[in-house]
């Protein structure tokens, strides 16, 4: 099968033929149609996340169809159309797994890091996490909703009932959140990097009550406010616009170190939280929601072979809304 293989962090994916992947009991294989291209690729294929699989197929937001099934698979048949996510394996057992906090396991093996993900022709998937994808969702238009839009729920969910919202970082994720966000009654104020004039006016044309640069202060303060840009700097800016009482969600899994700051900004009981990873009830709570606002996503596509393109694209602040690799037409 084709596939872009990620040998050496730091250095272009490779195109190549490879082995379709093997499937165990307890998968599936997948065609892959299309595969929404994550911030979190950029951080494994620049090596700012440790460790990943080598050599990797990269891509964790895949839609595509059920090729065939291992033995002890029963939730899917041939045919299905279905959506693989990020976290791809949790062992179940652990105090977190036990407790509802499976994003948390130590166990956890996730899609495109330590599992071979969807910049490929195929794809194999744990049954156990992988969604249905909702109908009325085409393939490109589906996968953003596997990260971006899962990362971008759970982060809200973080902010409680704070009706006004702050987004640091207007992409793939804000796009899809501000939907979810204005369709709940938020007023939604929006950052943008400095002098992107577009993506000011993408915010608001999605509902966004106001959108400047991430150097300008907002017209009133917030009671939460979320940080989607992998930048340790606009934590402190954030804890200076939001009231008090209001919590500060990091929702990025890497960030460049947070300055020091006053503790002034953080006192009044505010508070920081950090995302990590997802829950499959996420994905189901997010999949029932997303037709109901309903959340729309603006994608570019890039041929698979032109991986590296749309991560350099996606690098540079190119992208309006979400990249998306076409696999499969």
């Amino acid at each position: 099968m084709r596939a872009m293989v990620l040998d050496s962090p730091g250095e272009p994916l490779r195109a190549d033929q490879v082995p379709e992947p093997e499937v165990g009991s307890e998968e599936v294989l997948i065609r892959v149609h299309a595969c929404a291209v994550c911030r979190t690729d950029l951080h494994v294929v620049d090596g700012e996340l440790p460790d990943p699989r080598l050599p990797l197929i990269p891509g964790h937001q895949i839609v595509g169809t059920v090729e065939s099934l291992g033995e002890r698979v029963e939730r899917f048949a041939p045919g299905e159309r279905v959506g693989v996510p990020w976290l791809g394996y949790t062992d179940g057992e652990c105090r977190y797994c036990l407790s509802g906090r499976e994003n948390l396991c130590d166990d956890a093996r996730f899609t495109g890091y330590q599992i071979d993900g969807g910049y490929a022709e195929y794809a194999s998937a744990d049954n156990r996490f992988c969604f249905p994808i909702p109908e009325g969702y085409p393939d490109l238009q589906a996968a953003p909703l596997l990260c971006a839009g899962l990362i971008g729920y759970r982060s809200l969910k973080m902010t409680h009932d704070a009706e006004r919202l702050g987004l640091y970082g207007f992409g793939a994720s804000a796009h899809i959140i501000i939907q979810v966000a204005v369709h709940q009654g938020r007023r939604v104020f929006a950052f943008t990097r400095g002098g992107d004039e577009e993506g000011q006016r993408f915010a608001r044309e999605l509902g966004a009550a106001w959108a400047g640069g991430s150097n300008e202060q907002p017209p009133e303060e917030f009671d939460a406010a979320i940080i989607f840009a992998p930048v340790g700097g606009l934590v402190p800016a954030a804890l200076r616009a939001v009231a008090k009482g209001g919590v500060v969600v990091c929702a990025g899994i890497h960030m460049t170190d947070i300055p020091s700051f006053p503790y002034e900004i953080l006192w009044g009981e505010r508070s920081i939280r950090s995302v990590a990873n997802l829950t499959r009830q996420d994905g189901e709570e997010f999949l029932a929601l997303a037709p109901q606002v309903p959340v729309r996503t603006e994608v570019t596509s890039f041929p698979l072979e032109k991986a590296n393109e749309a991560l350099a694209a996606l690098r540079g602040g190119e992208i309006r809304g979400a990249a998306v690799l076409v696999v499969d037409e």
